[in-house]
This record gives C-alpha cells, sequence and structure tokens, in this order.
C-alpha cells in the first residue's frame, strides 16, 4: 500500500590515538570492516523457490546479483551500478525479473528498475524526471504485472499505474486527487482510498468498480494516525487486516470481515504495537505476528507455523527473522543476528525441518570484539518508560554483564525520525563507538513508535522540550547507575537525532561535552518550507505534532525550538555532516547554524557530501565522516581512534568549515 503517514524525517594525517589505558588490549576494528561494504545481504528468494537474489559488491559498488537456489557457486551480477551503491531488491511475482529502485546522489527521487533473469537485459520502468515511483501492490495470483504510484503528474500525489512487466507500458489506474495512498487486492484492483484530514487524522474509503465511494469507511483521528490503517487483504479478499489502535493504547492486529464489516481481535500486547505478520503466501491469511518490546519475538496465531517458529527459536543463536517465503511455503530465507558476531542468512527447509547456512554478510567481522547490547527501562521524570539500549565497552564490562565496574565516556546516540525507534540487535555504531572505549545509549524518546499512540502523542509540540528531557533523563540514570559520569557525555545522531545534538549543544550548553549533527535540521520553520512535495498527504500531521507555520502560535513555537536561533550559547565542540542533495532537511539547515556560529566566531567543523542525500548511502562518504567523527570524540572524550588516513581522499567530501577544531583533519586534506 502507498502510505503516507508521518514519514520519518528525521553516516593521510598521523594522528596518535587517544586511548584509555583500561582498553588498550581490546584489539581496534577498523572502521572499513564495520561500514564498507558487506559481502553479501538482502537475499530473496524468488516465488518458484528456483533462484536467490542478494546484494553484493561489484568492482566495489552494491549490486544485485543472482544464483540457481541450489548452486550459488553459478552466481553472477546482474546489474551494474558504478557510483551509488543498490540497498535493495525484490522479485516480480513470475520470477522472471529481479526488480529495484534507485536514485540520484541521494535526491530521493526513485525510479523503478527491473532485469530479467535470463537474458540480463535491465528496464527502466519509469523513465521520468522528477519523480518519485512506489510500488504499490505485487499480487501471487497476477504475475505479468503490477501496480506502482506515480507523481510525475502532481509531484505531490501518485497516480497509480498498472505495469506490464515483459513491456514495460504502463495503464493508468486511478487519477489521484489528493489521496495519500491506495490499498490493492490479490486482483490488483483498488479497493480502498486513504484522504488526509485537516486535523492531521485520516479518512478511509472504499473503492467499488473503479469509483471512490463518498461516505469513509474509517475515520482515525491525529492520536490514531501513526497506529491505524488497513494493512491487507487475503487472496479471496472477504478478509482485510488492520493495524489498529483504535479504542485502545497499543495498535492490535484486527480481522474485518468484509461482507459484514464484523471486527475481530486476533492479537494485542498492552507493551507494544503489533506491527508485522507472517502471512501465508498461497491465501494471504495471517498466521504470526511479531511483538517488538525490548527484543522482538514471532508468536503464531495457529499450528500452521507453531512447530516452524518453535524450531527455528531452538537452531538460531540470537533474533531471528523470516526474511523471504517461497509461493509453495515450502521454503524460507531466515537472518539471524547474535548482536556479538556478523548476521547471518540461512536456508530453511520447512518439510525436512532443515537450516543450511547461506553466507554472513560480514564475514570480516568473524572474531572480533564485538559486545552485547543491553535493553532497559529508564523512567521518565513524568513516570514515562523509556525502553533504550546500552552497550558497554569491554575495558569496563569485560564479562557482557551490562553492568559497568567503572564509569566510561557514554556517546548518547540519537535516532532519526523522530517517528521512528530503537531496537535490539547488531549495531554497526554501537560497536564502533564501544569499540572505541565508549559506553552507548540509544533511548526510545517519547513522541518514538511502536509503544502505543499515548506514547507517541506524548511528543507532540515537545521538538527540544519533553522530548529533550527524556534524553537528559536517561543520560542522570547512566550517571546514577555508574555507567558514566556527568561532565563525559557527547550527543549525536542523524535527522531528527542531529537535531536533538544541535538541541543538546545550543539549549543545554553545558551538559554535554561535545556533539555530532548528521543531517539534523537548525530552523524548524524552514524545515517545513522545504519538505518534499510528495508528503502532501502528511502536512498537517507535521503540523499537529511539530508546531503550525501558518498560525502566529505556531511559528512562536518553531522559533523557540529552534538550534539556530539560540546558536550565540553554544559553547562545546560541534561537528556537523550533510548531504547537499537532502530532499528532507534542506543543506541550508546546516548551512544557517554554521553561519550564524562563525560569525560569533565560535568553532564548529562542517562536512558536505555533494553526491548524498539524507544520510550518506556510499561507504566511502560514511567511512570518511566517521573518521573525522571518532578522531574528534577522541579529542573530546578521550576515547581511541584510528587515524584518518587516506578515508577524506577516497571520498567526495568537502570541508566547508573549521578544519582546524577536528583532530587530524587539516592534516588528511594536504
Amino acid at each position: 500500500m502507498i502510505r503516507y503517514a508521518l514519514p520519518a524525517l528525521l553516516l593521510a594525517s598521523v594522528l596518535p590515538c587517544y586511548a584509555q589505558s583500561p582498553a588498550t588490549d581490546v584489539p581496534l576494528i577498523e572502521r572499513a570492516r564495520i561500514f564498507g561494504n558487506p559481502s553479501k545481504t538482502g537475499a530473496k528468494l524468488s516465488p518458484d523457490g528456483k533462484w536467490l537474489s542478494w546484494i553484493a559488491p561489484r568492482d566495489g559498488v552494491l549490486n544485485v546479483w543472482v544464483a540457481p537456489a541450489g548452486d550459488l557457486a553459478k552466481a553472477r551480477p546482474l546489474t551494474d551500478e558504478k557510483t551509488r551503491p543498490l540497498r535493495g531488491s525484490f522479485w516480480s511475482p513470475d520470477s522472471r525479473h529481479v526488480l529495484f529502485i534507485q536514485d540520484k546522489g541521494g535526491d530521493e527521487n526513485f525510479l523503478l528498475y527491473g532485469v530479467e533473469v535470463a537474458s540480463g537485459k535491465q528496464t527502466n520502468y519509469t523513465p521520468f524526471e522528477k519523480t518519485r515511483a512506489a510500488v504499490l501492490h505485487i499480487s501471487s495470483k497476477i504475475k505479468d504485472r503490477i501496480l506502482v504510484g506515480l507523481n510525475n503528474r502532481d509531484p505531490r500525489w501518485h497516480d497509480v499505474y498498472s505495469l506490464e512487466l515483459a513491456t514495460g507500458k504502463l495503464t493508468l489506474v486511478q487519477k489521484n486527487e489528493g489521496y495519500g495512498g491506495f490499498l490493492a487486492d490479490d486482483q490488483l484492483k483498488l479497493r480502498i482510498a486513504e484522504k488526509p484530514r485537516s486535523d492531521g487524522g485520516t479518512s478511509y474509503f472504499r473503492i467499488s468498480d473503479g469509483k471512490i465511494e463518498s461516505t469513509p469507511l474509517a475515520e482515525v483521528g491525529l492520536d490514531d494516525s501513526q497506529t491505524t490503517a488497513p494493512a491487507a487483504f487475503t487472496v479471496d479478499g472477504g478478509t482485510l487486516y488492520w493495524i489498529d489502535s483504535r479504542n485502545r493504547n497499543t495498535a492490535a492486529l484486527v480481522a474485518q470481515d468484509v461482507a459484514s464489516g464484523k471486527t475481530t481481535v486476533l492479537a494485542e500486547d498492552g507493551r507494544t504495537d503489533i506491527s508485522n505478520g507472517l502471512f501465508d503466501p498461497r491465501t494471504g491469511r495471517v498466521q504470526a505476528y511479531s511483538v517488538d518490546y525490548l527484543k522482538q519475538e514471532y508468536i503464531p496465531l495457529s499450528d500452521d507455523l507453531k512447530a516452524d517458529l518453535a524450531f527455528l527459536k531452538q537452531n538460531t543463536k540470537g533474533k531471528f527473522s523470516v526474511t523471504s517465503r517461497t509461493e509453495a511455503d515450502d521454503k524460507w530465507l531466515v537472518a539471524v543476528d547474535p548482536v556479538t558476531a556478523p548476521a547471518s542468512t540461512w536456508l530453511y527447509e520447512r518439510k525436512a525441518k532443515k537450516l543450511t547456512q547461506l553466507f554472513v554478510s560480514r564475514p570480516e567481522l568473524e572474531g572480533a570484539p564485538l559486545v552485547a547490547m543491553h535493553p532497559q527501562e529508564i523512567k521518565a521524570r513524568d513516570g514515562l518508560t523509556l525502553v533504550s539500549y546500552l552497550t558497554l565497552p569491554k575495558s569496563v564490562d569485560a564479562a557482557g554483564s551490562g553492568k559497568a565496574s567503572k564509569p566510561a565516556p557514554l556517546v548518547l546516540l540519537v535516532h532519526g525520525g523522530p517517528w521512528a525507534r530503537d531496537g535490539y540487535g547488531y549495531n554497526g555504531y554501537h560497536q564502533w563507538l564501544a569499540n572505541r572505549g565508549y559506553a552507548v545509549l540509544s533511548v526510545n524518546y517519547r513522541g518514538s513508535t511502536g509503544f502505543g499512540k499515548n506514547f507517541i502523542s506524548a511528543g507532540d509540540l515537545q521538538w527540544g522540550r519533553k522530548m529533550h528531557d527524556d534524553l537528559l533523563d536517561a543520560v542522570d540514570w547512566a550517571v546514577k547507575q555508574g555507567v558514566t559520569t556527568a561532565d563525559q557525555v557527547a550527543i549525536m545522531g542523524g535527522s531528527y537525532g542531529g537535531y536533538a545534538a544541535l538541541a543538546g549543544v545550543a539549549f543545554t550548553p553545558t551538559t554535554f561535552a561535545c556533539g555530532v549533527d548528521i543531517v539534523g535540521p537548525s530552523n524548524l520553520f524552514t524545515l517545513l518550507q522545504t519538505i518534499p512535495p510528495y508528503w502532501e498527504a502528511g502536512k498537517q500531521q507535521f503540523y499537529k505534532r511539530m508546531g503550525d507555520p501558518t498560525t502566529e502560535a505556531g511559528q512562536a513555537l518553531l522559533k523557540e525550538r529552534s538550534p539556530l536561533n539560540y546558536a550565540a550559547n553554544i559553547q562545546r565542540p560541534l561537528l556537523i555532516g550533510q548531504g547537499a542533495n537532502d530532499p528532507r532537511v534542506n543543506v541550508r539547515e546546516s548551512e544557517q547554524i554554521v553561519d550564524a556560529m562563525a560569525a560569533k566566531h565560535i568553532p564548529v567543523t562542517y562536512v558536505v557530501f555533494p553526491d548524498e542525500g539524507h544520510g550518506f548511502a556510499r561507504p566511502v562518504n560514511n567511512i570518511a565522516f566517521n573518521a573525522v567523527t571518532e578522531n574528534f570524540l577522541a579529542q573530546c572524550l578521550k576515547g581511541r581512534a584510528e587515524p584518518i588516513g587516506g578515508a577524506l581522499k577516497a571520498s567526495t567530501a568537502q570541508v566547508k568549515h573549521g578544519a582546524e577544531f577536528a583532530p587530524g583533519l587539516a592534516e588528511a586534506l594536504q
């Protein structure tokens, strides 16, 4: 379904290592082993089970590869991207094509491509400029075409087209006059249209014989707008599944009989939203669901998968996820994440109850000194529970107990969105920073998703206030627990996490020892002025949850919550990274605060990547910025750092300001 629920906005010098002596006996893990290309990732089984595809490097750039499912030695590349990595792919329903989307330089104008497996012929199915293609529905029953959305007529709204995979022919199915999304059934018939409301909520309308009814099937207010939506129809079209928080706090899995309208709650959890399910590929009926409070787990709804899920839980070490299933449902791909070892992908043959390892994503990390992640429940000052994740360096927790033997410097790593969440599992940033000698804490502050609508709504109009207080409360917790001391905490994050870093050094200027902002907004008013046009459906939600720039009160609030207006208060070192083509957080967001600080002669280091957008997709760029970051943190927190070396020169990094304020940066540019 094309949905526009609120989008998540918002990574050679000779420099000595700044090492704490207790950490020196732990080998330094090179940046490239953590942030370089994986050897293989994103595997998918073709629906007929004959092929296996994955993403892997070709001449140093991630591309799509394919092999017969029973003979991976015959693998061959299907695509030949030369610069920008492909980060995912999926199969056509006829198992003849591998499909993928790709943008240019991070502009997020994603176009849809397909490659015929037999011939290797590649087709751009959406050859339009300034267009963002979206896949609406892939049916298991109609195999020669799919439904896609295109905003090439009006950049705000996606018209629905039927795409013939063999010829590339596009046929208009539904002109979109102000609808945020559509839901189709397995006959590729549009069944539901979603329309944004002026209060930030959503109205859902039935579509009958190609016409959108005038009376809503359902109305959802602002409070439920992030946690309620129709999810899928069964193959026979008789049952509609909802993720639904109406009349409850956390989102439940609900089945609605289409003929009678009767609803049945299939699953709910008082701690967390039901967000994902396992659906029978033959019937579309839900067989299991997952909950993710402290950790993710599958819970069967019937006997269909009960034995399979029990077998996988018993025979895998770590968190497992079912990532791909054949149409016959005889074979699955299972991703296994042990946290303290690199993730691996396995083939599960259901009838034989047989697991076969296919590959390890990052074999270069096997045997590396990776550390455990520890889920925590932290109380905010007003009693809200903040599900958080703590990683400790071996220097203070050699046994991986989750208890620090003595305080270590801490990096508060803030997730983006803010309507997103942190979760349990291998995290490259946690491992990298812990290896450098830092404790790492990631906090699901109010406004984060996954913990019910009340938790999301508690963040409304609280950017830089109660949302920031939650981060401060988590730091206080870490100090009281002996994890760190109040004078050696850095704040770092991307998107909203970058905003939080700016807020941290501007609103609470002596709380953090330093800050790292990656693609974070500094001026909330200009942020809302420059959001992409295809987020039109979510605009009222932005206004209701952040502040309304069309009203005097909203303008005053946005001004008050913008770190730019408090730049003169910044006292601690600040590092900023930005993609020049970012469509979500315009490059001016970083430029404005750098200019304001420079005018006041306040030190700030600013690194721009001309071929990136909202974050750094190219590994050479990510490695370069992280090289600067770890040496910046080493000066600030006295942890360890791998010298910058040639990392900057291998990237497209442009240091626009303040090279002299980041250790080793000026030398690395020579």
